[in-house]
């Protein structure tokens, strides 16, 4: 089989004949083999593991087709490094042991040190650089995201304490920021020396904040992050995470190649929002998987429609895939992607050679 670089393409925004699919969380517990696996390990046992971290990440290109692979990993691992004890609770999440609240606890963060802490990882992907018939992507999370994580200690809904360090301690929140945004250049750049063929940044719970208060506390380290980035030629995606829409427009002084959109947003408006200067990618609302496989394939039709009026478009959810979710549709999913996309850009094709 020969190597299959739509997704590399529509990052570009150069022309495709079929539209490229990738699920976010596309390895995961939807998928009864996968849940096997997980009966035996924790989701960072197996990341220490690099043969068994790079068989679960491509579970999902064999078993449903996709046109890129998303690194088997966690949000978490690289805050490790930084001298952070956590665990991953079930039914919780991250849970940090020790919260970082004041200005000492951000000074005893120390630098990343890829290759000493997280060599698994560089291994994990070295393995899927040989394997792979697809483009890896390797992601990190964004300093805000990982912040909420640190300051909370543990996954928060109004992120109180995070916006109280943003409000009343602003040099405290510029200096984790700072080495955050650190963490996340010196992994992502260490992926992508070791073979990952994209990187994702995901932000995923930055959308809580107004874009007044993004474009203060935040957008300086997104800015920062992608232009450190910027002389390497492999894609780079932001995903700022759910309910982020009205953030769009602070976006488009980021040197990254690709946004990612969640559902509210239709295609068509973020890319106005974002003024067409990035290639998009989204955004069907995940638990529309609930649904008969008509209504799945009306809605993911209406999003393709909007996404092809122009190049630059990759087919995903508007966030992750959750554990309920049916392997026989997202399998359906993909090959109704994949054969609707065909047939409506080889006619686009057809009529512009015409």
């Amino acid at each position: 089989m020969s190597y299959n670089d739509n997704f590399i393409k529509a990052c570009r925004k150069e022309q495709v004949d079929t539209l490229p699919v990738w699920y976010m969380r596309q390895a995961g517990r939807y998928d009864p083999d996968y849940r096997k696996i997980k009966e035996k390990y924790s989701l960072l046992e197996i990341c220490q593991q690099p043969e068994l971290a790079a068989e679960v990440t491509m579970m999902p290109i064999k078993k449903l087709g996709v046109d890129a692979a998303i690194l088997y990993s966690d949000i978490m691992n690289p805050v490790a490094s930084l001298g952070v004890d956590f665990d991953i609770v079930k039914d919780i999440g991250p849970v940090i042991h020790t919260p970082v609240r004041t200005a000492q606890d951000v000074e005893r963060l120390r630098p990343i040190d890829v290759e000493k802490d997280l060599s698994h990882i560089l291994q994990t992907i070295r393995i899927l650089d040989k394997e792979l018939e697809v483009p890896l992507i390797s992601f990190a999370g964004a300093p805000f995201t990982i912040a909420s994580y640190l300051i909370e200690g543990r996954p928060s809904k109004s992120y109180i304490r995070t916006k109280q360090m943003m409000y009343s301690e602003p040099t405290v929140w510029f200096a984790l920021m700072d080495k955050l945004g650190d963490m996340v250049i010196t992994y992502l750049r260490a992926h992508i020396a070791n073979g990952a063929k994209a990187v994702q940044v995901f932000d995923s719970w930055v959308g809580a904040l107004s874009p007044a208060d993004f474009e203060v506390y935040v957008r300086p380290t997104m800015m920062r992050i992608f232009k450190e980035l910027s002389d390497l030629k492999e894609p780079k995606i932001y995903f700022p995470g759910v309910s982020s829409g009205e953030l769009l427009p602070y976006l488009t002084t980021i040197q990254a190649d690709v946004i990612g959109l969640d559902w509210r947003v239709p295609i068509s408006v973020g890319r106005e929002r974002l003024q067409n200067r990035y290639a998009v990618q989204g955004n069907l609302d995940p638990y529309i998987l609930t649904a008969p496989m008509s209504v799945i394939e009306a809605q993911a039709k209406a999003i393709m429609d909007d996404g092809m009026k122009q190049p630059g478009f990759i087919f995903n959810l508007g966030h992750g895939l959750f554990p309920e979710a049916s392997l026989e549709k997202l399998k359906e999913l993909t090959t109704f992607i994949h054969t609707y996309s065909h047939s409506v850009l080889t006619q686009q094709a057809g009529k512009s050679g015409a």
